[in-house]
């Protein structure tokens, strides 16, 4: 994160959303990047603070849960408790409102972060999902592909004694629990017996080639682009900042505290998401 002495002002939604609404106007062909802030009204904690350091223990690794039965043990035994909360958490005001921007034509494509599939369920149509999707398994040995819905009834099944365990939500499905997972059985690929794995992008893994080659692809043809709830300090993020620096693209950023590309961006907001995100389309 860019060293800095003073915190970000911090904007009302009525002047951070003025000010995105004029930035639009200018750039109507956005490409949007969107972040795990976009989630948190939904009930979605999100990965790190207002300057971006991390809240908690960083999640799960990908080489850790390919190598490590006690990491996947760990892995789908907190899944248990923290799925559910991902896959009932319902679209906010802030998804409603950037599907409202494709809808009315100020966004070519959305790309996202954010695994838990909430902007589509809000209706944007045009979305890219970085990260993957959380409410799909794959197996990592023959490609089989199912619902994670289904592993975790046979998860369930299969380890009885953990139903009496609660815990608070932690990102992507994860929860804060902390007990002997020594015991958990895995539910493994029921055609090869392989690793079932969520088909998302762990943290050490990397995002498809064709996805960012796509991605890069879409944003030279954009007028801008638009960062909403990213402190953009995974790369796989920022590299699109970097990207629409080299070829001149205007770019704007609304998130709470600062953000990695602090210092590439024409426009940088400090606000509440979902409240300047509805004043703004009130102003388009």
């Amino acid at each position: 994160m860019p060293a800095a002495d003073q915190p970000p002002e911090l904007h009302s939604p009525e002047q951070a959303g003025a000010m995105l609404a004029e930035f639009i106007h200018r750039h109507p062909g956005l490409m949007i990047l969107t972040g795990a802030g976009v989630s948190t009204d939904s009930g979605i904690p999100d990965y790190r603070d207002g300057d971006g350091a991390w809240k908690r223990k960083q999640p799960v690794q990908h080489q850790d849960f390919m190598t490590s039965t006690m990491v996947r043990q760990r892995y789908w035994g907190r899944s248990l408790i923290g799925w559910p909360i991902i896959r009932n958490a319902r679209p906010n005001i802030a998804h409603h409102r950037v599907a409202e921007l494709e809808l009315r034509r100020y966004s070519r494509l959305l790309v996202t972060q954010n695994v838990d599939r909430l902007h589509q369920q809000a209706g944007s149509r045009s979305v890219t999902d970085l990260h993957g999707r959380a409410d799909e398994v794959v197996c990592m040995d023959c490609g089989y592909r199912c619902k994670r819905d289904e592993v975790h009834e046979r998860c369930a099944d299969m380890n009885p004694t953990f139903g009496r365990y609660s815990a608070g939500a932690a990102p992507d499905g994860d929860a804060d629990l902390e007990v002997d997972f020594s015991e958990f059985r895995i539910a493994d690929c029921p055609c090869c017996d392989g690793i079932l794995k969520p088909d998302v992008v762990f943290f050490g893994d990397y995002v498809p080639k064709d996805r960012v080659t796509s991605t890069l692809d879409t944003l030279k043809t954009c007028d801008g682009l638009l960062v909403i709830g990213s402190s953009l300090m995974v790369y796989s993020g920022f590299r699109f900042c970097r990207y629409a620096k080299e070829w001149g693209k205007p770019m704007a950023t609304l998130n709470l505290g600062r953000t990695r590309a602090d210092s590439l961006v024409d426009l940088k907001l400090n606000a509440g998401i979902s409240d300047t995100l509805a004043y703004t389309l009130g102003q388009l």
